[in-house]
């Protein structure tokens, strides 16, 4: 039976590529900060669900996430290295260091040590693949959101370091590009959100589903295959011509 890991399996995307990665007959170890969070995606699989409370920021805390696993499940298959923040908008020359440490510290350098940990293990047992969260804004960035764009562009330049060394391994590693999921996250988004323009219009969402429904496609692909990048999308979100 294949191991997986997701990290940020409290809510949103997580949640639902957790439950869809259980529902298909994965093993999955559910990352996240909040235990009671992780407790209520994990209902339902009282023996293929592992609740680890995890802080990916934190080196300690992922180094324990992947030796619980190992403990458990013998072996790590697939990552969806998908935990992620962000901060309220606001402008470049107004944001503080404290802010921009924090989506950092979540959003790339967890997703670094989560995948030098999956690394670890996939190597002793003949493979594996991660799939990182890029966001849109991985290549469209939204204006008052700088360490955030800034993280998801270098959540781009991970990816392709991964794959490159990875080869040698067999290990996978592709990008899922999400825009407008509807989640706890982009409910605010039919109330309208500031644009490229840097007017307030309402966007567009589409169900959760179809993400996690494109991350159990790559999680089922043999290890000779790869989605290097996927975008999955609103379609009628401003993104193609956004600014």
């Amino acid at each position: 039976m294949a191991v997986a890991v997701v990290t940020g399996a409290g809510s949103g995307v997580g949640r639902a590529a957790a439950r869809t990665l259980l529902a298909a007959g994965f093993q999955v170890a559910l990352a996240g900060r909040r235990e009671d969070a992780l407790t209520e995606t994990a209902e339902g699989f009282p023996d293929s669900a592992l609740v680890v409370p995890t802080d990916v920021s934190s080196e300690d805390s992922v180094v324990a996430l992947f030796d619980t696993v190992v403990s458990r499940f013998g072996r790590v298959d697939v990552l969806f290295n998908n935990a992620g923040m962000n901060v309220r908008a606001t402008p470049v020359e107004e944001f503080s260091l404290s802010a921009w440490e924090k989506v950092v510290g979540v959003n790339l350098t967890g997703a670094f040590l989560c995948a030098r940990e999956a690394f670890k293990v996939m190597k002793t047992h003949g493979g594996g693949r991660i799939i990182n969260n890029g966001s849109i804004s991985a290549s469209v960035p939204r204006p008052h959101a700088v360490a955030y764009n800034a993280t998801k562009h270098a959540m781009t330049g991970l990816t392709k370091s991964l794959s490159l060394e990875g080869r040698a391994h067999n290990i996978a590693c592709g990008q899922i590009d999400i825009g407008n999921a509807a989640t706890e996250m982009t409910a605010r988004m039919g109330g309208g959100v500031l644009q490229a323009d840097f007017e307030v219009r309402p966007e567009p969402t589409f169900d959760v589903q179809h993400v996690a429904d494109a991350v159990l496609y790559q999680a089922q692909l043999p290890l000779n295959a790869n989605v290097q990048f996927m975008t999955v999308m609103a379609t009628a979100m401003p993104y193609i011509g956004r600014g």
